[in-house]
């Protein structure tokens, strides 16, 4: 077996707190520099109520670094596992500090997040940066990211089983011929992050293009092949789908990308849909955006309305996804390793473009550090932006 050159892998995610203490700081971490009013965090911080202020995300991040390490060892790959977060503890810093007293020089980072856009994957690589220089490893220890997997097999599958599996449930439920439709729903983003998304070269700035750029095309056809696999494993065929997107967090003035699913599931009972199969094909896991947006709000929504409603489960642990994460390891330890997409979008680059997902919050720069052989720059406002590849 051919040798890496990566001394360990580092698991990145979004953070939550672990206890009602946590909530309203975890809150302010998330939120600080956008203006969120006071009265948001205070609404959002009732949802962590529901489940003790703990936040479901940091139990499910453990099981998954055990299940990757499991297959790890399946495949006889040395490879440590470490664990940093964005917005609460285990911080990034705390785990390239880790990663430093190791011993470790190279890093490889596996961020919980399978699309693009500035928010889901930019951000990540300025927080490496910062990182980096919290903890005065600046130069002492080099970090590059697994890419985008949106339409890997291993992420696509669990999903397509969940969705067959729903579709018969709920046709049991209400009627094999009763309409049915499929709702696939993603976190969203401002209208200017979606057209910013994805590198310059494949942004569409025609009138009437689709404001959520890269992010939504990557939706949309992780979508499909969902759909198509589903289609494929059950035989049934597939009701009619749409995108659509739950948990904005801006100003009502801000354009957000819509509909929101609340809306979608009215529009469906509007149109004379029995019951709605919500797939939430943005997330990794069963996190509290899933568990309260969707089992909570969303499904009250559908009571409300008087239409049948089924939830499938995110990736998780799920074995496919498990395989598919190391195989995408596997394609940064090993050059001849095999590289799997399944649309015309991917395989998506492991490094990512001068100008990918552009930080619109963005002014003065001067160069700072880098990441993946991507330069970055600190800008007058505290963000950092990736400028050019070297």
């Amino acid at each position: 077996m051919p040798e890496g050159p990566y001394d360990a892998l580092l698991l990145v995610g979004f953070g939550g707190p672990e206890g009602m203490a946590d909530v309203m700081p975890f809150l302010e971490n998330v939120t600080r520099g956008r203006g969120i009013p006071p009265e948001r965090l205070i609404e959002v911080s009732h949802h962590y109520e529901h489940f003790n202020g703990v936040s479901p995300i940091n139990d499910q991040n453990r099981a998954l670094i055990a299940a990757l390490e499991a297959e790890l060892a399946k495949r006889d790959l040395d490879l440590p596992i470490l664990w940093g977060n964005r917005n609460w503890d285990p911080y990034l810093h705390e785990a390239m500090t880790a990663a430093h007293e190791a011993g470790y020089t190279r890093v490889l980072a596996l961020v919980t997040s399978a699309y693009s856009s500035y928010s889901s994957c930019r951000q990540y690589r300025e927080d490496f940066a910062d990182a980096l220089a919290t903890s005065g490893l600046d130069g002492k220890l080099a970090i590059d990211r697994v890419r985008q997997y949106f339409d890997h097999p291993g992420f696509v599958a669990p999903f397509a089983e969940g969705l067959a599996a729903a579709v018969a449930s709920l046709q049991a439920e209400v009627g094999e011929d009763a309409p049915l439709e499929i709702l696939f729903t993603t976190h969203s983003i401002p209208d200017s992050m979606g057209l910013s998304s994805g590198p310059p070269a494949r942004h569409d700035h025609r009138p009437d293009a689709p404001v959520g750029g890269m992010y939504e095309a990557q939706h949309l056809e992780t979508a499909a092949l969902i759909v198509d696999e589903a289609q494929t494993l059950s035989g049934i065929d597939m009701p009619d789908w749409r995108l659509v997107y739950q948990s904005r967090s801006g100003p009502p003035s801000m354009p957000w990308l819509e509909p929101d699913i609340n809306d979608a599931v009215r529009a469906a009972a509007a149109s004379g849909m029995r019951g709605v199969v919500v797939v939430p094909s943005g997330f990794v896991s069963d996190h509290l955006e899933v568990l309260w947006d969707l089992d909570e709000e969303a499904r009250e929504t559908a009571q409300e309305v008087g239409i049948a409603f089924a939830r499938v489960a995110t990736a998780g642990t799920h074995p496919a996804f498990i395989t598919g994460l190391v195989d995408l390891i596997q394609e940064r330890l090993d050059p001849a390793a095999p590289v799997s997409a399944l649309s015309d979008l991917g395989p998506w680059p492991a490094v990512c473009a001068p100008g990918c997902c552009a930080n619109l919050r963005v002014r003065k720069a001067a160069a700072v550090g880098s990441d993946d052989g991507a330069v970055f720059t600190r800008t007058d406002d505290g963000f950092r932006i990736e400028v050019t590849a070297l």
